[in-house]
Order: C-alpha cells, then sequence, then structure tokens
C-alpha cells in the first residue's frame, strides 16, 4: 500500500513520516544515494508501507521542493518570525536587516518580525519599527511571559511550515512553548510513540500545532553570512527599493555613486535614510569579500 505523507524527523538513516493522524518509521531506497539526494526534515514523499501494524515503510518519492534551508536542514519552509527583543539585548537592526535579507534569499513566503518583551520597548524605538518595516513586513509585539501577541502569531503561523530566527538571549524557545505548550512533552511523546530513545544530538523536527501547521523545533538560521549574494543582488532584497529602481538612467546602476539615479530621490522620504545607509555599508562589504 502506498501513501503520502510529511517527513518530520529524521535520524540515522530512519525517517518519521507523518501521514493523517499515524506515524510512520520508514528507511530510504537505495536510488537515492545514485541520485545524490537525501530524504530532509519536511520534505513531502510516498512511502510504501511494509508493515501496518508497526508502522513500517519505506519512501519510494520525493516531492519536487519549494526550497531547502541548510541551518537548521529543512525543506518546504514557507514562513519565518524574525524574532528580537525590546530590551536586553536591544534591536540590533543592521542584524535585522540581514535575518530579513537571509529569509526573502531562501524564498520564504512569509515574513513576520516578532518583538518579544513588547512591555519594555521604548515609545521611540515602536514608532521607529512602525514607519520603517510595518509597511513591509507583518509586525507583532509579543510577550512570552504575559501572553500578548501569541494570538496573533498563532494566526499568522496556520498553514505553514515555520522556522523562527534571531540572536541569544531574545526567548525564542519562550515563544514556541507559548504556542505549542509542552514542546518537550509533545517531542517524547513522539519518540514513545516510534518506540525510538532520545539522542543527545539535537535533531531538526517539525512540531504539529495544528493541521497542515508546523514549527521547526531547533529555532531558526543559525548562520548570517551572507556571501553567497553578489554585491549587485542586494538591492533585490530591499522591498522600499522595488518602485523606484527603474528610474535610474543606467539600467545597471548599483544605487551607490552613479550619477542620476532615481533611487537616492526618495532617500529620507519614502526610503528611510537609515535603511540606505545600512544598505550602502551590506553592499561594500559584499564587495569588499569578492
Amino acid at each position: 500500500m502506498m501513501i503520502s505523507g510529511r517527513i518530520i524527523k529524521g535520524v540515522g538513516g530512519l525517517y518519521t513520516v507523518a501521514s493523517g493522524n499515524e506515524l510512520y518509521e520508514c528507511s530510504a531506497r537505495g536510488r537515492f544515494r545514485k541520485m545524490k539526494l537525501t530524504p530532509t526534515v519536511g520534505d513531502h514523499v510516498d512511502i510504501t508501507v511494509s508493515d501496518e501494524i508497526l508502522k513500517k515503510g519505506i519512501i519510494d518519492n520525493i516531492h519536487e521542493r519549494t526550497n531547502i534551508l541548510l541551518r537548521p536542514r529543512v525543506a518546504n519552509v514557507d514562513c519565518a518570525v524574525i524574532q528580537f527583543a525590546a530590551s536586553s539585548p536591544n534591536i540590533n537592526f543592521d542584524l535585522l536587516d540581514r535575518f530579513l535579507i537571509l529569509a526573502q534569499t531562501q524564498s520564504v513566503e512569509n515574513i513576520i518580525i516578532c518583538i518579544n518583551k513588547c512591555d519594555l520597548i521604548s515609545e521611540e524605538t515602536r514608532q521607529y519599527l512602525d514607519r520603517i518595516y510595518k509597511p513591509m513586513y507583518e509586525l507583532i509585539y509579543a510577550s512570552a511571559t504575559e501572553g500578548t501577541g501569541i494570538d496573533a502569531i498563532k494566526e499568522k503561523l496556520l498553514g505553514h511550515v515555520t522556522v523562527f530566527a534571531g540572536p541569544s538571549g531574545v526567548g525564542k524557545s519562550s515563544i514556541i512553548n507559548a504556542i505549542i505548550p509542552n514542546m518537550e512533552r509533545k517531542t517524547g511523546e513522539i519518540s514513545k510513540k516510534i518506540k525510538r530513545g532520545k539522542h543527545t544530538t539535537r535533531e531538526v523536527e517539525l512540531l504539529e500545532y495544528n493541521e497542515d501547521t508546523f514549527i521547526v523545533d531547533s529555532p531558526g538560521f543559525t548562520s548570517l553570512i551572507l556571501d553567497f549574494l553578489k554585491p549587485d543582488e542586494l538591492k533585490n532584497y530591499f522591498k522600499e527599493f522595488a518602485p523606484y529602481m527603474n528610474n535610474c538612467y543606467f539600467n545597471d546602476c548599483s544605487h551607490i555613486s552613479e550619477p542620476d539615479c532615481g533611487l537616492k530621490a526618495h532617500i529620507g522620504k519614502e526610503i528611510s535614510q537609515e535603511r540606505y545607509d545600512r544598505f550602502v555599508l551590506l553592499y561594500n562589504e559584499l564587495k569588499q569579500r569578492r
């Protein structure tokens, strides 16, 4: 019997595939090695059930992926929550921009900026976030301890596979635990159901919040190396640039030093000076690395 499902966990060449309300422990066909294709958490797959009682199967086919992240390694992610804290530590806007760029380069369609510890945010910082980022991204102010914004995050995650990203100390795990209470217990239940012990190495796993709604249990992107970007590609990931990039005299304008740049006329108006300055710094950084 062949059925379809999604890989929610993989350890040592064995994969846990969720199909409906059932979990199957599966191996992969040897031909995947010849194809240099490795089944990955998040993959949509077809499996042949070899033992319905023991819930065993074999992965026969891996559906085409929309994307694949490398850290954590997970496929078909379509939502990212970029999380920072309002205080302790304060928001690093250069780092925020880099996380946003990284998510966009991975073809993540839905991007949410979550500001945790929102009770500590200054009015100046809130106004800055609302002015610069709210027109382009979903922006949610939250508090894991007080429950503020948790329902709003839950609503935005429905129907998506979501990873969380952000620096250490901003409460990513606390927010995830507020969304999926007793997350560690649920992880243990999955291990028990497929009769597999816990491993010392933390593996990537999809936790089900709702039908067709999953959260990666190891939160988020862990690397912010943007060296794979060419300097001239960077402008495509600053959303506010888009309406003005075709108004330049030169078709290949970098919007840095060329004359008659149509984009520059909007700096300090529709385009914030701060965001543009960070664009220039990152552009020069990428150019030096190359």
